[in-house]
């Protein structure tokens, strides 16, 4: 069992826990199943989602979160996030599990000994899927044997 990152309204719960290679792998964790969320799977629900809420008010509020992201599991951050989803109607569960997901994710990027990055690795994502249109598949794999001089250079041209 890992460190309980948030219990959700459904009684499911986000975990930091040990992963392949630290301490800061994610898990959704539900009565049915334990499993580590990826990025291409809630990318392609955002970008569904964004449909329905506009891609521009998904990522003005994930810019929120990222905003306040740090290397610090922020409580009173978490309940924000659930404030903020709540503005999601028939989705705000679903969102409140996305935008933790995102935030625990950057959390762990800002740990993370070797990353350069850290959250904007996020963003970039994020931008890329719901502000550039990006197929989420594409988007999740983006960096994928970039330098990250190259990543870098990317997301300050973008402004971040």
């Amino acid at each position: 069992m890992g460190t309980i990152i948030k219990v959700f309204s459904d009684n499911s719960q986000l975990e930091f826990d040990r992963g392949s290679f630290d301490d800061w792998c994610i898990y959704l964790v539900s009565q049915e199943q334990r499993k580590p969320p990826k990025d291409s799977e809630y990318f392609t629900r955002l970008q569904v989602l964004s449909q329905i809420h506009s891609p521009e008010k998904i990522y003005q509020d994930f810019v929120k979160i990222f905003d306040y992201t740090n290397a610090r599991l922020n409580p009173k951050m978490l309940a924000g996030i659930t404030r903020l989803a709540s503005h999601y109607g028939n989705n705000a569960l679903e969102m409140d599990k996305l935008f933790t997901i995102l935030y625990a994710g950057m959390v762990a990027e800002e740990n993370k000994q070797h990353a350069v990055l850290k959250k904007r690795i996020k963003r970039l994502g994020m931008h890329q899927v719901l502000v550039e249109g990006l197929k989420p598949d594409i988007a999740a794999h983006f960096s994928r044997g970039k330098k990250w001089r190259e990543l870098d250079k990317i997301c300050r041209e973008k402004g971040f």
